[in-house]
């Protein structure tokens, strides 16, 4: 298994992993526009079939980047694997590269899977935004600084 940026011909699998994964999935169009996002990452079995992918991007902010991790996801079967931690950890590298100094993502309130991946790789609870998502359940803003975060998982991998 490798992880490589995405590209366009991944797009469709991408979308079905979305679809099995989310009860609100992204649109075609939303991975589409974010194909040169400096932390879109796909992981990619020997046979070539894409198996997860994390969408992240910076935004300036007078000299303290921020960071964003918009999506990630693992297809069903592949879950477990620690697959999903290392599209996310590969997506924090990239965006500490390009001058993230923290990065946040937005998590529901009740997905405890992946509110552990995000606790065990160094990401705090900020504040809970209430109904965030259309079904109305709320989501909590995580963050983590990266400096803390290369520190803690330099030893790690």
């Amino acid at each position: 298994m490798t992880v490589r940026p995405a590209d366009r011909a991944d797009l469709l699998d991408i979308l079905r992993i979305e679809r099995a994964s989310f009860s609100d999935p992204w649109p075609y169009a939303a991975f589409e526009s974010l194909l040169d996002a400096p932390a879109f990452f796909v992981a990619v079995a020997e046979d070539g079939a894409v198996l997860g992918y994390v969408v992240g991007d910076v935004m300036p902010n007078h000299g303290h980047d921020i960071g964003h991790i918009k999506d990630l996801a693992v297809r069903p079967d592949a879950r477990g694997s620690g697959l999903g931690r290392r599209l996310l950890r590969t997506a924090l590298s990239r965006l500490a590269v390009v001058g993230a100094a923290v990065v946040k993502l937005e998590v529901r309130e009740g997905n405890e899977a992946a509110r552990s991946l995000y606790r065990d790789e160094g990401f705090e609870p900020t504040r809970r935004i209430p109904r965030y998502y259309t079904d109305g359940e709320d989501a909590l803003l995580l963050v983590v600084d990266l400096g803390t975060w290369q520190a803690d998982t330099s030893t790690t991998e």
